[in-house]
């Protein structure tokens, strides 16, 4: 049964008015913001002997990766001193990495690789679980991935910054850290976070604070412990969108939580930020155990070689991680741990990148 809208009528006005307007303004604003998938596989175990590494992978069926983590199993005894995350980073295809030349390094990747490595112990309770999270935006329909990297740190008890920036014109959703090799025990990334490339922020060696908007690079440190190694090198992932895109109505917003700790020995603490409703989607995030005060001083790692990262993923408010096939998740966890040393003036940071696209144009 059909119904018939007489033309003089205020209903059938109506109707006329918006199909004219629909034809007469094509590309027209349109609300839609950015929707987001966490894809992991569950955990891979491992590494099962000391002074090794597991990698693992986790892949979007659909959508692009705009970031990702990992999440660790310890243990509950001595033996949880040994296991660190020894990178979180993008992928071609979840195995390969990007590792060579400085510079974009990558276009579209649909993959996110985790590793985890052993000291001078090892555990079968050790696992690392990856978590991708997949990026489906009308605005953002292409990125890229830009690398960079530096030797060391080589000598025992430090640290080395490097920071990957994006290109004038794109907008950064993501980044990563990775630290090689794993045969160096002590050596892992202990910080990934947004930041600028400007003075302000002494081009990245201060990171992004509380309500910063727009940050353009990503850092990575790497830290040791009493190891030392000549080979050993520290990456910076930074993910973008191309430059295609209209950045009048993009724009991201960094949320960050610093706690207290870790400071006694075989201890572990959690932090956890989040994006507000009305900043759009979280689209990565970030995680260090520090010296503290890194959004107003420049980087320092904690005073002992024992603390490290056992985390850095998407989670719920009590920072609990997400399952597979879970959709916009609001918040980012960091899980940190203090070795096998007391580690006095720990800190435990987080950041949660907030991408909003709401005012999107079609072109």
């Amino acid at each position: 049964m059909s119904t018939r809208i007489r033309r003089g009528s205020a209903t059938g006005k109506a109707l006329i008015l918006a199909a004219l307007l629909t034809v007469a303004v094509p590309g027209a604003a349109y609300a839609k913001t950015a929707d987001v998938t966490v894809a992991t596989p569950g955990a891979t175990m491992g590494p099962a002997t000391p002074f090794t590494g597991v990698s693992s992978h986790a892949d979007c069926a659909d959508g692009l990766v705009s970031g990702g983590g990992a999440d660790q199993a310890i243990g509950s005894d001595e033996m949880s001193n040994g296991n660190h995350v020894m990178g979180m980073a993008p992928s071609a295809d979840g195995s390969t990495e990007y590792t060579d030349a400085p510079g974009i390094v990558g276009t579209d990747a649909t993959h996110w690789m985790a590793f985890g490595g052993s000291g001078s112990r090892s555990s079968d309770a050790f696992s690392t679980t990856p978590y991708a999270i997949c990026l489906d935006s009308t605005l953002i329909r292409h990125t890229q991935v830009v690398m960079n990297k530096a030797q060391g740190p080589s000598v025992g008890l430090s640290s080395k910054l490097v920071t990957a920036t994006c290109p004038a014109g794109t907008v950064l959703i993501g980044g990563g850290a990775r630290t090689t090799p794993a045969s160096v025990g002590s050596l892992k990334p202990i910080a990934g976070f947004p930041t600028f490339n400007d003075a302000e922020h002494h081009f990245g060696s201060i990171a992004a604070g509380d309500g910063e908007r727009d940050p353009d690079s990503w850092t990575a440190v790497g830290g040791i412990g009493g190891g030392r190694g000549a080979d050993n090198m520290t990456y910076a992932y930074a993910i973008r969108s191309t430059d295609d895109i209209d950045l009048e109505h993009v724009s991201t917003t960094v949320h960050f939580t610093e706690v207290s700790g870790p400071s006694t020995t075989s201890t572990g603490q959690l932090a956890t930020a989040g994006c507000s409703r009305g900043e759009g989607r979280l689209v990565s995030g970030g995680a260090a155990i520090s010296g503290g005060n890194v959004t107003t001083t420049d980087f320092s790692k904690a005073t002992s070689g024992g603390p490290h990262l056992n985390g850095s993923f998407p989670s719920d408010a009590a920072g609990t991680p997400v399952a597979d096939g879970d959709a916009n998740p609001s918040y980012w966890t960091a899980a940190t741990h203090s070795g096998g040393s007391p580690s006095q003036g720990s800190y435990s940071d987080v950041w949660a990148l907030c991408l909003d696209v709401r005012h999107g144009h079609e072109r």
